[in-house]
């Protein structure tokens, strides 16, 4: 079979689907599925599904070195290591090496990338929540950004799909700024979880503690290939149990079972060819990741899904005489409007009492607080613009480990040793605006080991996100105090834009080609049978963790391309 799976290589195809993380698995499950020949193209290389999880099973006593990495190897992942957990010795094998893939920063920029089949949906957080009517009319109301070209209505079935397919846990609440969805039954809270949950809620009559809405499956409904979550809480190694949604365990098998799937790893894709007698793409160039050899792939449709900033670095470098500074970039709004969620501030404290209880398992989410802010009438405030939520929870030994983008852990003695007091945290996940200044460029004098120029960086936090922040301490100290923690203390660590690795905007859609990239369909605008539908469309970002969405563009936009394919239409 050589570099391809599943079906042998073929000159042309209907689609080609460029990555294979959160969206590029919908993208294909859904082309395949409606009998499109699919050509699924990844830069890096195989991963499958239970046989390349090397660590899922693996102790802390299992690891050398007592679980640190060697200075040779950390001096790989120098930036990638900035999270705090992304460079584990169970998972950093799932990041990149920043050596072989550098990148520019004329500010901080904290880009985690994980190169292989299956992309980051094998390592995300798999906190999975809706936006609401108010995240979709935000930039309307306040003149941030431009207008989303949808509303709630045009995305809640693909929202339900998805929902149903991938399993998430979660609780009905009726609120209007958090749509409820298609949920697994809830991951229960633990008793300290519970306690904090009712003080808050006899102490703020606008606020509720919930659990956390994770793809998770955690009943006995039948999901193919797929069972329950086992509470292990080794989820960024891979769930040999396929027990978490990702691309490999689920989306990508889906494709493959119809047998219209090509996938080809070690394929860097660099260029989207383009013929301005037809006025559409043709197919794309592509560099083998080792060998170095280039090919060109032709399809009638081509999904860019690699995630915000490879697409729009590969739209940036697709030129021509009719677009001169990059595919579909009349509006001069490629690489601009750079997003992400700002985390890292809230509060922490000690809960006394409950010595005589524990938990069973390794529960792998903790609680949320929906957004609480500027909703109307007395959650208004004149600080800031728009809102945020929090994620958390409370354990016996690091509450971080409650949350992906937070979690430390104690070390082996620690955890072998009788379980020390409850804890209690909270951390803020705000909204960050769309800026035009927040942006990426190409340096085409410093190239990387393919020959292809290297992303520079130049965003930032700015006023708004900043008094967001005093806001999310105040409040989470004001709440926890309030439900009886000890010792309670704010805490700040703002990092930069990328520490959240919710990377969005770069290629925004939009109702006016003259101030967007894409249509309301996820197509660009003046090349129809183009489709970005990883967060590069994302027009905001809300305050809510946001691969839900991604997969449900990614659903309506594969269907859409079907149904415009059979008219003739691209």
């Amino acid at each position: 079979m050589g570099k391809f799976y599943y079906n042998e290589e073929q000159e042309s195809y209907d689609a080609i689907v460029v990555g294979t993380g959160i969206s590029g698995g919908w993208a294909a499950k859904e082309l395949c599925e409606k009998g499109l020949k699919t050509l699924v193209l990844e830069r890096g290389p195989m991963v499958k599904h239970i046989e390349d999880y090397k660590t899922a099973h693996m102790d802390p006593w299992d690891f050398p070195l007592q679980g640190q990495l060697t200075r040779e190897e950390q001096a790989k992942q120098l930036k990638q290591a900035r999270t705090g957990y992304t460079t584990r010795p169970e998972h950093n094998h799932f990041f990149v090496n920043d050596l072989e893939h550098p990148y520019n920063e004329i500010k901080r920029f904290d880009w985690m990338r994980g190169y292989h089949v299956g992309g980051r949906s094998i390592t995300w957080g798999r906190h999975s929540y809706r936006f609401s009517e108010l995240d979709f009319k935000a930039n309307s109301m306040d003149g941030h950004g431009v207008d989303w070209p949808v509303r709630y209505k045009d995305i809640a079935p693909w929202y339900d799909k998805v929902e149903s397919y991938i399993g998430v846990t979660g609780e009905l609440l009726g609120l209007p700024q958090l749509p409820d969805g298609q949920f697994e039954p809830m991951m229960e809270l633990n008793c300290a979880e519970q306690h904090v949950r009712e003080k808050v809620g006899e102490h703020f009559e606008d606020r509720v503690i919930t659990a956390g809405r994770v793809a998770h499956i955690n009943s006995d409904k039948k999901f193919e290939g797929r069972v329950r979550c086992q509470f292990r809480n080794r989820c960024m190694r891979g769930c040999p149990f396929g027990a978490y949604f990702s691309s490999l365990s689920s989306t990508l098998p889906a494709a493959e079972q119809t047998g219209n799937l090509t996938l080809r790893p070690d394929a860097v894709v660099h260029e989207i060819m383009y013929d301005p007698d037809t006025k559409r793409a043709t197919g794309v160039r592509v560099i083998d990741r080792e060998s170095k050899e280039t090919f060109e792939f032709k399809a009638r449709v081509i999904f860019l899904c690699a995630s915000a900033i490879a697409s729009t670095a590969i739209l940036m470098q697709s030129k021509s005489d009719r677009f001169p500074n990059g595919l579909g970039n009349d509006s001069d709004q490629l690489g601009r409007n750079i997003m992400d969620h700002h985390l890292g501030s809230g509060a922490r404290g000690k809960l006394e009492g409950y010595e005589d209880k524990y938990y069973k398992g390794r529960k792998p989410g903790g609680i949320y607080v929906p957004r609480f802010r500027n909703l109307g009438g007395s959650s208004d405030t004149d600080k800031f613009l728009r809102g945020y939520g929090y994620q958390g929870g409370a354990s016996r030994n690091d509450w971080e480990d409650t949350v992906a983008e937070l979690s430390f852990g104690k070390s082996l003695k620690e955890a072998i040793l009788k379980p020390g007091g409850w804890q209690f945290g909270m951390s803020g996940f705000g909204e960050i605006l769309p800026y035009q200044d927040n942006r990426m460029t190409l340096d085409y004098d410093k190239l990387d080991g393919w020959g292809l120029p290297t992303v520079t960086f130049d965003a930032e936090f700015k006023e708004n996100e900043w008094k967001m922040r005093e806001d999310i301490k105040e409040q989470a100290f004001d709440m926890l105090t309030k439900a009886g923690l000890k010792e309670v203390e704010i805490y700040d660590d703002p990092k930069a834009i990328g520490i959240g690795i919710h990377e969005m905007g770069t290629a925004r859609m939009g109702r006016d080609p003259k101030t967007s990239v894409l249509n309301g369909y996820n197509q660009v605008h003046a090349v129809k049978n183009v489709y970005v539908t990883d967060g590069a469309f994302m027009t905001s970002a809300s305050c809510v963790n946001p691969s839900l969405t991604y997969m449900a563009f990614s659903a309506r936009a594969a269907n859409h391309a079907a149904q415009e394919l059979k008219k003739g239409n691209i």
